[in-house]
């Protein structure tokens, strides 16, 4: 088994490519401690025993890991584990999830908009499913929306994007602007946690 890995616009980042599918259905988990880890995926529990991991991040075809900074540990000595544990897991054939969490790494929070804005939500989560989630997914993210209230758009980051430095410029000046463009009602684009 070959694991490339990937640069991220996010020093704190990595994207791991282990040449076949990580989430099977096309959803994503995202992992910010080791108990959530633990009761959910037995992949991610396992790489939160390497020292100097924080996130876990998983999408169609990869694993992003989020390295904790204060840690001070660069990728060189990181990466090496991070690739074992991927290996032996995959090589495993356990499952990613276990089943009966599945979901356990999404969001628990639910969407909200007016009824009578339904169109523009429909329009909006469009958008960002053709033009900016597969964008997003190429640098070991996602963007998900979460609502639309009074001309703005709120959206949540997650893998390589969530605490990305240039997470802002990409929300304010890429996405932002692309909703502006197809959805004039689009006013502004707030990140939520």
């Amino acid at each position: 088994m070959f694991i490339q890995t990937e640069s991220t616009p996010n020093p704190a980042t990595l994207k791991f490519l282990p040449g076949r599918e990580v989430m099977a259905d096309g959803g994503t988990a995202d992992f910010r401690d080791r108990d959530t880890a633990a009761l959910s995926s037995p992949l991610a529990a396992r790489l939160f025993e390497i020292p100097g991991v924080s996130g876990v991040f998983f999408g169609y075809d990869f694993v992003t890991i989020t390295k904790d900074e204060a840690a001070n540990l660069d990728w060189a000595h990181l990466k090496p584990a991070i690739l074992g544990s991927i290996m032996e897991h995959f090589m495993s054939g356990r499952p990613v999830l276990v089943e009966q969490a599945e979901g356990a790494g999404e969001e628990d929070g639910e969407e909200f908009f007016d009824k009578a804005d339904e169109e523009i939500v429909v329009t909006i989560k469009e958008l960002l499913d053709t033009r900016v989630r597969p964008a997003v997914a190429q640098d070991g993210g996602d963007i998900t929306f979460r609502g639309y209230q009074d001309g703005t758009v709120f959206l949540h980051m997650k893998g390589a994007c969530a605490g990305c430095p240039s997470s802002t410029a990409t929300l304010k000046h890429g996405i932002q602007n692309l909703l502006r463009h197809f959805v004039p009602e689009v006013q502004q684009v707030e990140q939520v946690a």
